[in-house]
């Protein structure tokens, strides 16, 4: 089950694996969305490396390193159909929206195994949905609402630590974790990165086109 069909504390009961091609993506092709991601956020990078080393002897892993670390909140749309002047208007308009939130903290703890990826949830969760809310309506006052990609109630915030690469059984990935001793990351969210990124080798990469500061 995907992580947002998920209750909380419940696991999936069975992977598969998460590097298909999703509709319009290639090899080469580059993508805007808005993420948040983690500069030099050690207890993340901490929290993160406990849950890898646990999984590093583990058959059919993706495991993210910690530059590659990142909440995903919001696609824009593909960088060869948008051009830089309408980038630049999205970018203005959550820069306006975002001014009045003042920053907040999430904590990252207990890993789940979704269907494709094993995640961290970020708890609170309401404040990050705030953020993809107002980057929703900074996409809509620029392309218009219907050109928002993405179901808005398909979202639960997450930073992913691996991803599954084979289908298969949930259960070998729950047994390495089950006995994992950790100390949950509590981070401060600051800003929000609007990104160029690509998955042309296996793993989201990206460059920050404009990081958005909240308050």
């Amino acid at each position: 089950m995907a992580l947002v069909d998920l209750a909380p504390g419940q696991q999936a009961e069975a992977v598969r694996n998460h590097w298909w091609w999703r509709p319009g993506w290639r090899v080469g092709r580059r993508f805007y969305a808005f993420h948040i991601t983690f500069d030099g956020q050690a207890p993340l990078y901490k929290l993160a490396t406990t849950y890898r080393t646990a999984l590093a002897e583990m058959p059919s892993l993706t495991l993210i390193p910690d530059q590659w670390l990142h909440l995903t909140m919001q696609g824009i749309g593909f960088v060869d159909e948008l051009a830089p002047e309408t980038v630049r208007r999205i970018s203005e308009s959550a820069r306006s929206l975002m001014a009045d939130v003042r920053p907040f903290v999430v904590e990252f703890d207990q890993v789940v195994v979704a269907d494709e990826a094993i995640v961290l949830p970020a708890e609170p969760a309401e404040p990050v949905h705030e953020l993809r809310r107002l980057t929703r309506q900074a996409i809509g006052r620029v392309l218009g609402q219907d050109q928002v990609t993405e179901a808005e109630d398909r979202f639960r915030p997450h930073v992913s630590v691996a991803y599954l690469t084979a289908d298969g059984s949930a259960a070998p990935y729950l047994g390495a974790l089950r006995a994992v001793r950790r100390q949950p990351a509590r981070v401060t969210i600051t800003h929000v990165d609007l990104i160029e990124m690509h998955r042309d080798q296996q793993m989201y990469e990206w460059r920050t086109v404009e990081a958005i500061p909240l308050g």
